[in-house]
């Protein structure tokens, strides 16, 4: 009951919470001002495009680090609710796999009269066998795909865009860190479906907008070292100009 729960908290959540939505007034951070002369623009919002984020045609916005659609989910899975998609995951998995094992073991395994039950509780049980079958290969085959996403830090869009085009040997994305991921409130907070606290909210998102762009480079020009001034040597005057001022 209460991997069941969970599953459908983390469903929940997923659903709910923004996966991570490029607001109109997004620009590019300090950090990408330095590094980039030149920025992609979205030719549908007519905003700035973060790197790693595409635009759903479904959900009619831009999405920071996304990495798919969901039709399961009716949103989309990015940089805000990544965590919640992926436990949904591992609970669905793990549901699966628990009830095949309980089947598996009343069937083979259980020969008392206890194990005898009536038909239909049969059939219902065959037809259970079959979605946790599914369930169970699903969920397999996604966390393989996200799990693969974090590693090389490549998503589900840009991985089938670069193999499309025969690129992924030319790769240079990063692995995507856990604190990007499961934040950074402590490892006790990661099973449960609780929204994450990153270490640097503008580089897991890839924006920033103007109010925090003002606020970081007033934080690093408090940063930068301010040089000593020296003190002028004092200098003495002439003792016939010393006599002229007045004491």
């Amino acid at each position: 009951d209460i991997l069941c729960f969970m599953a459908l908290a983390c469903h929940a959540k997923t659903s709910l919470t923004d996966p991570g939505s490029v607001p109109i007034a997004a620009i590019p951070s300090e950090r990408q001002r330095l590094l980039k002369d030149s920025h992609s623009m979205c030719g549908q919002c007519q905003t700035f495009k973060p790197p790693m984020s595409h635009h759903c045609r479904i959900c009619n916005r831009c999405i920071s680090r996304m990495d798919h659609h969901c039709p399961w989910m009716n949103n989309c899975v990015g940089a805000n609710n990544l965590k919640h998609f992926l436990l949904f995951l591992v609970y669905t998995w793990t549901c699966a796999a628990y009830s095949l094992a309980l089947f598996g073991w009343n069937y083979f395994f259980c020969a008392d009269e206890d194990c005898t039950f009536h038909p239909i509780v049969v059939h219902l049980v065959r037809v259970m066998t079959v979605l946790c079958v599914g369930a169970f290969l699903f969920t397999s085959s996604m966390l393989m795909n996200v799990c693969y996403g974090l590693m090389t830090g490549i998503g589900t869009i840009d991985r089938l865009k670069k193999k499309a085009t025969n690129t992924m040997n030319q790769s240079d994305e990063e692995p995507i860190p856990l604190k990007d991921v499961f934040g950074i409130q402590g490892w006790y907070t990661w099973p449960f479906p609780v929204d994450p606290i990153f270490e640097d909210y503008d580089q897991v998102m890839g924006y920033c907008l103007p109010q925090r762009l003002d606020r970081e480079r007033q934080f690093m020009e408090y940063k930068r070292p301010i040089p000593e001034i020296q003190p002028a040597s004092s200098m003495e005057l002439p003792k016939c100009i010393n006599d002229l001022l007045p004491v």
